[in-house]
């Protein structure tokens, strides 16, 4: 587990199944990243236990200091280590949580494990353009926009495009035109 002030990321446990599966099954939570569809207990265990092992991905638990609830989660997808990348994704549960640095924090121990421990370089993300909040927050970890998808998901009734953002690691950058 990796700590930080306020809080810890570590792995999901069966414990937390119950905990995310409301999260899925919320059509409020839901929208902030994929059409809202009815959940299936047995498949969503098997999503976020990985029990084949996939090692191209990787989903933490994000905690508070002091707790053993659910916060959020972070997910490190389409992890390839010939060429050092991955992509990432990042939910914070409760709407009260959100906005007191929980998910700053938890991103910043993500990017440190996914730099140190998973020796990636380049990190990328997807996300509602009119997700202020978190463009603001990825840009302030580092993240440029790369382009955007328009009308890509559609959501609540409602086309969304999606902004494409992504990090190389400076110590690691090349000296290519951007």
């Amino acid at each position: 587990m990796l700590s930080g002030r306020l809080v810890a990321i570590g792995p999901i446990l069966p414990d937390d199944l119950a905990r995310l599966f409301a999260w899925g099954d919320d059509p409020e939570i839901a929208r902030l990243n994929e059409p809202y569809l009815p959940k299936n207990v047995d498949r969503e265990r098997d999503f976020w236990l990985n029990p084949m092992g996939d090692p191209r991905r990787i989903f933490l638990a994000v905690r508070r200091i002091g707790r053993t609830e659910l916060a959020g989660y972070v997910q490190i997808t389409a992890i390839d280590p010939i060429h050092r990348s991955a992509n990432l994704g990042l939910l914070i549960g409760k709407p009260g949580d959100r906005r007191r640095g929980y998910g700053q924090e938890a991103m910043e121990l993500t990017l440190h494990f996914c730099r140190s421990h998973l020796n990636l370089t380049r990190l990328s993300l997807t996300v509602h353009a009119d997700n202020d909040p978190a463009i603001a927050l990825y840009e302030k970890l580092g993240f440029v926009t790369e382009g955007v998808q328009r009308q890509a998901q559609f959501i609540a009734g409602r086309w969304v495009d999606l902004q494409l953002m992504a990090l190389i690691d400076p110590a690691r950058r090349q000296n290519t035109p951007d």
